[in-house]
């Protein structure tokens, strides 16, 4: 049973970066496609990146684009997320995902795509 455990968040300026880590275990990263979604208050659960299975294909929400960076570790079997520029509007709880693939070079943007959840870390950006 694979397990996920996010971290790195924080109370940071905006303008700031961070770094957020979600470690697998139980299984192999390179048996899943990834994802990181956020939740603000109030808000549902949205897409911010994604990283596929095989070739590590990647997706980015329009609002992250050219700021955030997914990226994975197979020999730590941790997915990352660089977060730069950050703003206000990033204020979320962030979460990662995980989805067991065959040989897939898709990445998947819904959350219902996914099977396995970490427990969030939070992120405050202020002004």
């Amino acid at each position: 049973q694979v397990q996920l455990v996010e971290s790195g968040g924080g109370l940071v300026q905006a303008g700031d970066s961070l770094k957020l880590s979600c470690v697998v275990s139980g299984r192999t990263l390179s048996l899943y496609a990834m994802g990181w979604f956020r939740q603000a208050p109030g808000k549902e659960r949205e897409i911010v990146a994604a990283i596929s299975r095989n070739e590590g294909r990647t997706f980015y929400a329009d609002s992250v684009k050219g700021r955030f960076t997914i990226s994975r570790d197979i020999v730590k079997n941790t997915v990352y997320l660089q977060m730069n520029t950050l703003k206000p509007e990033d204020t979320a709880d962030y979460y990662c995902a995980a989805k067991p693939r065959y040989y897939d070079i898709r990445y998947f943007t819904e959350a219902g795509q996914y099977e396995t959840w970490g427990q969030g870390t939070q992120v405050t950006v202020s002004s």
